[in-house]
C-alpha cells in the first residue's frame, strides 16, 4: 500500500503542471508555425500508442512525449493505452497502421525481447516497425531484504555462492526487464539463485517486505522510496553509470564487469512512413529531449533522458535484441 501510494503521488507529479496543456511553449523550443510550414504534421491529431496501462513509467513519459511535441509541431495530441501481451497488440495495431505520422508508438523493451519470449508474434517487429528516437533510460535497482546479512554487490556474490539455491529473487512478470536483469546477473556471476515469478511489482515487492523473498531487481522508481526508508538493502544500479538522481547506489557492474541492463522508451512509426515524416519526428524527439520540462518529469522517475536518433536507436535496439535473444534461448524463458 505504501508502495502503491508513492507511484501515485509520482503520477500526480508527472501529470501537474500543465503537462498535458499544449498552450504554452517551454525555452528551446523551435517555433510551431515553422514545423507547420515543413508541411508536417499538417495540423493532423496525432496519436500515440501506448502498450501498458495508465500509471506506470511508459505511460507517464509517453504522455510527456505526446505533450512536448505537440506543443513543438502546434497540433492536438492524445495517447491511447492498449496494454496486453507485454505491449504486443499495441505494436501490432502500430505494424498494422497509418503510414502518414499521425499514429506514433511509444517504443517497449518488449519491442526488443518479445520476439524471443512468444511462440508466434503477430508481426515481424524488425521488419514492420521503424525505431526513430531513443527517449528515456530508466534503471532498475538491486534489493535485498532488511535482515539478508549482507551490504554489498560482492558480498551478495559470496553468500550465494555459499548458500547454492537457498536464495530467490522476486521478477514482476515474466520477461520483463526485472527478471532479465536477475537472469543476466545469476548467469554472470555463477550463482544459483532461484526465480520466483509475480503478476506485477505490488505482490513482488510485498513479498520482499515480509521477508518471502530475499531479493528483487526492480524499477528504481517504484522502488527506491523503500531504500531510501530502509525497509529494504539497496546493493546497486544496473545501468553502467550513477544515476544523477540516485547517486548513492554504485553500479553492480563496478563489481560484475560488463554488468549493464535499463529500461528504455523511445519513439517509431510504421515501416513505409515516408522519410521526409521519420526525418521530422526524429528531429522533433532530440529537440523535446533537451526540453527541461520533460529532464525533470523523468526525474522523478529517477532516469535519463538520451536524445539519440534513429540510427543510435536502432543500433542500441539491434544489441539488445542480440543480449537478450541468447540469454532467453538458453534459459528457455517463455510466454505462455
Amino acid at each position: 500500500m505504501q508502495r502503491e501510494k508513492q507511484l501515485s503521488k509520482i503520477d500526480r507529479r508527472t501529470f501537474s503542471a500543465g503537462a498535458l496543456s499544449t498552450g504554452a511553449m517551454v525555452g528551446g523550443l523551435a517555433s510551431p508555425s515553422i514545423l507547420r510550414a515543413q508541411g508536417y504534421p499538417a495540423g493532423q491529431q496525432i496519436k500515440f500508442i501506448v502498450g501498458f496501462p495508465a500509471g506506470g513509467a511508459q505511460d507517464i513519459v509517453g504522455r510527456v512525449v505526446a505533450d512536448r511535441l505537440g506543443v513543438l509541431w502546434g497540433v492536438p495530441t492524445i495517447v491511447e493505452n492498449v496494454a496486453g501481451a507485454g505491449a504486443n497488440i499495441a505494436m501490432d495495431r502500430v505494424a498494422k497502421g497509418p503510414t502518414d505520422g499521425t499514429q506514433i508508438m511509444i517504443v517497449p523493451p518488449g519491442f526488443a525481447t518479445n520476439q524471443f519470449l512468444y511462440a508466434r508474434m503477430p508481426f515481424d517487429p524488425e521488419k514492420d516497425i521503424i525505431p526513430l528516437g531513443y527517449v528515456a533510460s530508466i534503471p532498475n535497482l538491486l534489493c535485498v531484504k532488511k535482515d539478508l546479512p549482507v551490504n554489498s554487490v560482492a558480498e551478495l556474490i559470496a553468500y550465494a555462492k555459499a548458500n547454492p539455491g537457498k536464495l530467490n529473487y522476486a521478477s514482476t512478470s515474466v520477461g520483463t526487464t526485472t527478471h532479465l536483469s536477475g537472469a543476466l546477473f545469476v548467469k554472470m556471476t555463477g550463482t544459483d539463485i532461484v526465480v520466483v515469478h509475480y503478476r506485477g511489482s505490488a505482490p513482488a515487492m510485498n513479498d520482499l517486505l515480509s521477508g518471502n523473498v530475499d531479493m528483487i531487481f526492480d524499477n528504481i522508481a517504484a522502488i527506491v522510496p523503500q531504500a531510501r526508508a530502509g525497509t529494504v538493502k539497496a546493493l546497486g544500479i544496473t545501468t553502467a553509470k550513477r544515476s544523477p538522481h540516485a547517486p548513492e547506489y554504485p553500479p553492480i557492474g563496478d563489481t560484475v564487469k560488463g554488468y549493464d541492463t535499463t529500461s528504455w522508451i523511445g519513439v517509431g512509426v510504421r515501416a513505409g512512413t515516408p522519410k521526409e515524416i521519420c526525418d521530422k519526428i526524429e528531429a522533433g524527439v532530440k529537440v523535446i529531449c533537451q526540453d527541461k520540462l520533460l529532464k525533470d518529469r523523468l526525474a522523478t522517475l529517477v532516469s535519463e533522458s538520451v536524445g539519440g536518433g534513429a540510427a543510435e536507436f536502432a543500433q542500441f535496439v539491434a544489441d539488445e535484441r542480440k543480449k537478450w535473444g541468447g540469454l532467453i534461448a538458453e534459459q528457455k524463458i517463455k510466454m505462455e
